[in-house]
C-alpha cells in the first residue's frame, strides 16, 4: 500500500519554503538598495515628465507618442547634462576659492571667541570654530592614490547619471506594457481598481516632482541674483546649495541659509546680517506666493505625516532619505486610501469639536451623537413583520 505524506508535513514544508523565499528577496533588496533607489528616482522623474507628454501630444498629434517622448526626453537630457557638466563644476571652482580664503576668517573668529565670557562659553565656541576650520581646511597637494580615488568617484557619478537617464527613457517608452504585465498577476476583478491606484500614485508623485523642481529653480534663481547683487562670495555655489536644500521639507530653508551667511561673514558682519534678512524675505515670498500656487494639492498629506516621514527618512537614509521621504509617504497614503471605506463617513468625535455653537442649519452640534444613538436604538428594535400576500385593493 502506497504511503502518503501527512498534510501537516506538506504545510510545514511550504511555510519553510515561503520564509526562505521572503528572506532571499529581503537580502537581495538590501544588497541592491542602491539600484532600487536609482530606479525609484527614475520613476519619480518619469512621473513628473508624463503630463508634458500629454500636453505636447495634444498640440502636435501628428508627432505621435514616440515623437513626443523623444522631444521631452531630449529637453530633459540637455537640462540635466548642462547642470551636471556646466553649473556644478563652476560651483565647485567657487567653493575651492572660498575655502582657500577661510583660514584668516577662522583666525579672527577664534580670537574673538577667546575673549568671550564666561570662560566655559569661550571654550565651547573655540572648540566649535576649530572643528569647522579643520573640516573646511584647504586641501593639500593630492597624492596619486587620491587622484585615482577622485577619478573613480567622478566616473561612478557619470555612470550613475547615464543609468538614471536611460531608466527614465525606457520607463517612458515601456510604461503601458509594464503596467499590463504587472496587472496580469492580479485577478481580473481587481485589475481596474489596481490600475486606478497605480495612476493615482503616479499622478501624485508627478505633481510633487514638478512642484519641487519649480520651487528649487525659483529659489536658486532668486538667491543667485540676490547674492550677486549683494557681493556675496561664490553666488553660484550658494544658489545651488539653496536650490538643493529646498527639496528637504521644513528644515531645508534653514540648511540653505547657513552657508550663505557664513560666506557673507568672510566679507563683513553687516553683509552677513543683510544676507540673513534677504533670505527671510525670499522665504516669506515663497511661503505666501509660490507654495500656495505651485504645491496646491501636490502631495495632499498632513504636515504631521510630512514631519514624521522626514524624520524617518533622514534617520534611515540621511540626506537622500530625507529628500525621498515625502513622495514615499504620499505613495503609501494613496495605497492606504484604496483600502479605506471612504463611502461610509466616520462620525466626528463630539469632544474634538471647537465650540457648542449652533450649526448653520439651526441644529445643535450634538446632533451627530444623537443621530448615532437614534440609529443604535432603531437597530435594537425587533423587526416589523409585514403580512405576505397580494396588496389590498381599493373597493
Amino acid at each position: 500500500m502506497r504511503s502518503e505524506i501527512p498534510l501537516w508535513t506538506l504545510r510545514g514544508i511550504g511555510l519553510a519554503l515561503g520564509f526562505l523565499l521572503v528572506y532571499a528577496l529581503v537580502q537581495i533588496g538590501i544588497a541592491a538598495a542602491g539600484v532600487l533607489l536609482l530606479v525609484f528616482v527614475a520613476v519619480l522623474l518619469a512621473a513628473g515628465l508624463e503630463p508634458m507628454l500629454g500636453w505636447l501630444r495634444a498640440r502636435l498629434p501628428i508627432v505621435g507618442r514616440a515623437g513626443t517622448i523623444i522631444v521631452v526626453y531630449v529637453t530633459f537630457f540637455v537640462t540635466v547634462v548642462g547642470l551636471a557638466f556646466v553649473v556644478v563644476p563652476a560651483a565647485i571652482g567657487q567653493a575651492e576659492r572660498i575655502v582657500a580664503d577661510l583660514p584668516p576668517v577662522f583666525a579672527e573668529a577664534r580670537a574673538w571667541a577667546e575673549n568671550v565670557r564666561p570662560a566655559a562659553l569661550a571654550t565651547s565656541l573655540t572648540a566649535l570654530i576649530d572643528s569647522v576650520a579643520s573640516g573646511l581646511k584647504p586641501p593639500e597637494a593630492p597624492n596619486p592614490d587620491e587622484v585615482v580615488e577622485v577619478g573613480t568617484t567622478v566616473a561612478e557619478l557619470v555612470i550613475t547619471l547615464a543609468t538614471l537617464l536611460t531608466i527614465v527613457f525606457f520607463w517612458l517608452v515601456e510604461h503601458a506594457r509594464l503596467q499590463r504585465y504587472v496587472l496580469a498577476f492580479l485577478p481580473a476583478r481587481r485589475r481596474a481598481g489596481a490600475r486606478v491606484g497605480w495612476h493615482a500614485t503616479e499622478a501624485r508623485l508627478g505633481q510633487w516632482v514638478r512642484g519641487q523642481l519649480i520651487l528649487m529653480g525659483a529659489i536658486g534663481l532668486m538667491t543667485g541674483v540676490a547674492y550677486t547683487l549683494l557681493g556675496v562670495p561664490s553666488p553660484l555655489l550658494l544658489a545651488l546649495i539653496a536650490a538643493i536644500a529646498e527639496a528637504i521639507p521644513i528644515v531645508g530653508p534653514l540648511l540653505g541659509a547657513i552657508p550663505a551667511i557664513l560666506f557673507a561673514a568672510t566679507v563683513s558682519m553687516e553683509l552677513a546680517v543683510t544676507v540673513a534678512i534677504v533670505y527671510v524675505i525670499l522665504q516669506f515670498l515663497e511661503g505666501n506666493v509660490l507654495i500656495p500656487q505651485v504645491m496646491r494639492n501636490a502631495v495632499g498629506i498632513s504636515p504631521f505625516l510630512v514631519l514624521v516621514s522626514l524624520l524617518v527618512g533622514a534617520t534611515a537614509g540621511g540626506i537622500i532619505g530625507a529628500l525621498l521621504a515625502v513622495p514615499v509617504a504620499a505613495s503609501i497614503e494613496v495605497l492606504i486610501e484604496r483600502l479605506q471605506a471612504r463611502t461610509v463617513p466616520v462620525a466626528q468625535d463630539p469632544a474634538a469639536k471647537e465650540s457648542p455653537a449652533v450649526e448653520e442649519d439651526g441644529a445643535d452640534r450634538q446632533a451627530p451623537a444623537d443621530a448615532v444613538a437614534t440609529a443604535a436604538a432603531a437597530a435594537a428594535r425587533p423587526p416589523v413583520v409585514t403580512p405576505s400576500g397580494p396588496p389590498p385593493t381599493d373597493r
